[in-house]
């Protein structure tokens, strides 16, 4: 089987630094992909990306495999919400593409949470069908090594970034079958009434964002934040968090030209 680095990192209980993808191509991913050996997951972003569910998640996930075993696991964030009756179909295209897992937005209840589960998993863990005939290369095996494999492999993550979820979150985080809790910190912010984080949080967001990492930790599972700095990545790691957003391609890009051209004038960065 090809390497699985979040699995991997979350094993070792080391955090696991990702990337997000919202620009579509296959080049695009591949170059994200292979930028740093520090990366353990990269994000395909189907919501608010502009890469489709097909084919352009599946092309992204076999350039971003094909980089060998050192690539990054690649992960797909559907386009439906938890507050969607489509996660189902979306959930069964982004794992039929070859995630190696799945972040669902807007989870605000634990019966939502279970359907993920179900939507996620092969029986006898879920309802997922299965049939795809591209999945297993995605992941350097056969059919049968697939299906027998999947269930334990898959990461599945949901969103916390409602303020209904922030009232269920003891129970979602309890949901079997749920890896991870990703914090939304800008959805998360407007539901509770508050400005988007500039770059942090305001102070009222940070204490509900600390409360979720202790809850989802007491049910001894994973929790992640989307953060878009170095800086801010590595104080969530030292807080706790288990996987961590450190940067947006499109933001990265124009900050190093801007850097770049701005040194370039005899300016400073």
């Amino acid at each position: 089987m090809s390497p699985h680095a979040l699995l991997q990192a979350l094993k070792a209980s080391k955090p696991a630094f990702g990337a997000w993808i919202t620009l579509p191509g296959i080049l695009n991913a591949r170059t994200v992909a292979q930028a740093s050996p520090h990366l353990s997951w990269v994000m395909i972003d189907c919501e608010h990306g502009l890469t489709s569910l097909q084919p352009g998640a599946a092309e992204s996930i076999q350039a971003i495999t094909g980089l060998g075993p050192n690539a990054p696991s690649p992960i797909v964030r559907i386009p439906a919400t938890g507050f969607s009756n489509s996660t189902s179909w979306q959930i069964k295209y982004a794992l039929d593409a070859g995630a190696r897992g799945v972040l669902v937005p807007m989870i605000s209840t634990a019966e939502k949470a279970r359907e993920v589960v179900a939507d996620s998993r092969f029986p006898p863990g879920g309802r997922r069908g299965f049939g795809s005939p591209f999945t297993p290369s995605a992941w350097g095996v056969n059919a049968a090594e697939y299906l027998k494999s999947a269930n334990e492999n898959l990461v599945v993550m949901i969103q916390i970034e409602t303020k209904e979820g922030v009232q269920n979150v003891d129970a979602i985080a309890a949901v079997d079958g749920i890896d991870c809790l990703f914090i939304g910190p800008y959805d998360l912010s407007l539901s509770l009434g508050y400005p988007p984080p500039s770059p942090d949080p305001h102070p009222e967001v940070e204490t509900i964002i600390q409360d979720i990492l202790k809850a989802t930790h007491k049910a001894g599972k994973k929790c992640a934040i989307f953060c878009t700095s170095g800086k801010q990545s590595f104080k969530r790691a030292k807080e706790g968090f288990d996987i961590i957003n450190v940067v947006i391609d499109t933001s990265a890009m124009t900050e190093s030209v801007a850097t770049n051209l701005l040194a370039a004038v005899g300016g400073e960065s």
